[in-house]
Parts: C-alpha cells; structure tokens; sequence
C-alpha cells in the first residue's frame, strides 16, 4: 500500500473534532478534485509501498486509540482490509476519509463519506483527461447507498457557494436513507479569512435547514501544513 505520510494530530473535521488521532494517508486517487488540499496524495502522487504490518508497527508506536484512514483515497487499496483487521484486533477506532465512489468489505467505526460536488471538478486546462474521468466517477449512487446502510457515518459535502447548497438538497432527495442529522456542510478553503467568510452565511443555512456546519478546525490550529 502506497503511504504519503503517518503521524499524530488532532482531527480537525466531522463529529470527532478535536479527538488525537493517528493519520495513515494512502497516496493514490480515483479523482482530481480542483481544490484537493493534498496534491502529494492526488494529483502528484507520493510516498513509500509499505506491507500492512509496517504500517500497523508505526500506528501502534504512537500509542494512540484512534486512527483515521484518509487520503487521497484509501479505498482504492485492497490492503484496507486486513489493515482495518489489524486495528481492531488492538481495539483501535477506525475512521476512514473516502469520496464514497468505491467499496471494500472492512471493518470501520465510522465512515466519513465526502461525495464531490460539481464544484470538484477541475477546468480542462488543468486536468486535461481528468476533467473528463473526474466527472464520470465522482458519483457512484450504489456505493454511497451501500456504504450508508451497512457503517456507521457522517457525509460532509465541500461549500463554496449558495449554489453548492442547492445542489446538497438535490442529492439529499436522490438518497432519503441519508439520515440529514448525520450531514456536514465544509466551507472550502485554505486560510482562516476564507473560511470565515463562507462560514458567515454558511453556518445559519446549516441551522435552518436542519444540518451540521463542519469548521476545518485544523487550519486554524495548524494552517495548511503537512503533518497535522
């Protein structure tokens, strides 16, 4: 399994903000998200081939009770399953990060889904045959359904505009067995005056409407930096 990076912080996203955590981030991508905030995981790929007992050595090494499979996207590796074995069998909380357009039978404490937006998808002068991929396969309607019915999860969508709202309630009709009490809206971005900005007029749509407003607590923390 192709690793970019292993190390300890505090999640920064979802309904385990602010738990110590252990992040294993697969390198490797199914989609080139246009404003993916970890190009050396997607769009230039990174990192070392490890076995799943090497990795499982550096997470048990940090003496931490959970873990957080991201990416990238980790599902495109088959080594999940006996990884996610691994932790469980040392009574690790597993979360996996995945844009819910693949599936892999393994065992999770919650599945964080981020479906992509059309917001995602990169112009064609960035991505040349990617625009193309990327918008054929950011949606995968029988994987989210499955993944939905069979873990525990969260759905966190990636905002930039009203629009991107708009677009959140249409897919919310195409998936009624989303519970919306398990739906986070993210603003976009990479500095806190940006994501201050959206959060102004974001966090009271998310109140109205019935959903959860996710900051990206991390960046305040830490900025965007690698490692945290």
């Amino acid at each position: 399994m192709r690793v970019a990076e292993i190390y300890k912080s505090l999640q920064g996203e979802g309904f385990l903000t602010g738990r110590e955590s252990v992040f294993v981030r697969a390198s490797g991508c199914n989609l080139r998200c246009r404003f993916c905030d970890t190009p050396f995981a997607s769009w230039r790929p990174e990192g070392e081939d490890l076995s799943v007992e090497g990795i499982l050595q550096q997470v048990l090494a940090y003496g931490c009770d959970h873990v957080v499979l991201t990416g990238g996207e980790p599902m495109l590796f088959a080594e999940l399953i006996p990884l996610c074995a691994g932790l469980k069998a040392e009574a690790i909380h597993i979360t996996v990060e995945t844009a819910g357009t693949l599936y892999l039978p393994l065992q999770c404490d919650l599945m964080s889904i981020s479906p992509k937006l059309s917001n995602s998808t990169p112009p064609p002068g960035q991505a040349g045959n990617w625009f193309l991929r990327h918008e054929r396969t950011r949606s995968a309607p029988e994987v989210i359904r499955r993944l939905v019915a069979e873990y525990p999860y969260q759905v966190k969508f990636v905002i930039e505009s009203p629009a991107d709202c708009a677009e959140v309630e249409a897919y919310l009709r195409l998936y009624p067995s989303i519970d919306r009490s398990r739906v986070l809206m993210m603003p976009q971005g990479t500095d806190v005056q940006t994501l201050r900005r959206t959060a102004q007029w974001l966090e009271p749509h998310c109140l109205e409407r019935g959903l959860h407003f996710c900051p990206r607590r991390q960046i305040e923390w830490f900025g965007l930096v690698r490692g945290t």
